[in-house]
């Protein structure tokens, strides 16, 4: 028993240790990276050449002209890493770029065609071979989750704004 009382002892003080940062840095981490990827995707859209002419997307986004889905999609990505960065309007643009990410899967990571979901998952990837290569995409939007229904956390400027108000 005595084995027992110290193990449970240890578990409960590193559980303890846990939960002091578990209202910030798991958010934080999520933010940064996220924050990272699309801040680069945007910097590389600001920088780079409009290819949104060649892409079918989905309505309503097919509705607007590719000069102006460029121009929104570089900005969102761009501001909207900053603003994850020090955590300002998280549930926003966290909105904002899984509905940017939505519309990238869809115009660009989905595979052409598939007739099994032994065929789709073929596209479950990084790379495309033929099959799409909506693994990322994917990630990225399941990453969003956390930010999305639970905020940026302590460590935001969220936080902050909320305790003032």
């Amino acid at each position: 028993m005595s084995l027992l009382n110290t193990a449970s002892h240890f578990y409960a003080s590193a559980v303890s240790i846990l939960e002091k940062f578990n209202t910030w840095l798991p958010q934080l981490t999520l933010r940064f990276i996220l924050a990272w990827e699309f801040g680069e995707a945007g910097f590389e859209k600001l920088h780079g050449e409009n290819w949104f002419a060649n892409i079918s997307f989905p309505f309503p986004f097919n509705l607007v002209s590719p000069e102006f889905s460029w121009a929104m999609a570089t900005y969102f990505e761009i501001i909207g890493a900053f603003a994850l960065v020090l955590g300002l309007a998280t549930r926003f643009f966290s909105t904002s770029l899984i509905i940017l990410t939505i519309v990238a899967i869809a115009s660009v990571h989905w595979p052409d065609s598939w007739n099994t979901f032994a065929e789709l998952w073929k596209g479950y990837a990084i790379s495309d071979k033929g099959f799409g290569n909506y693994k990322l995409p994917l990630l990225y939007l399941i990453m969003f989750l956390p930010l999305l229904f639970g905020g940026a956390g302590k460590l935001s400027l969220d936080h902050f704004i909320n305790r003032r108000s």
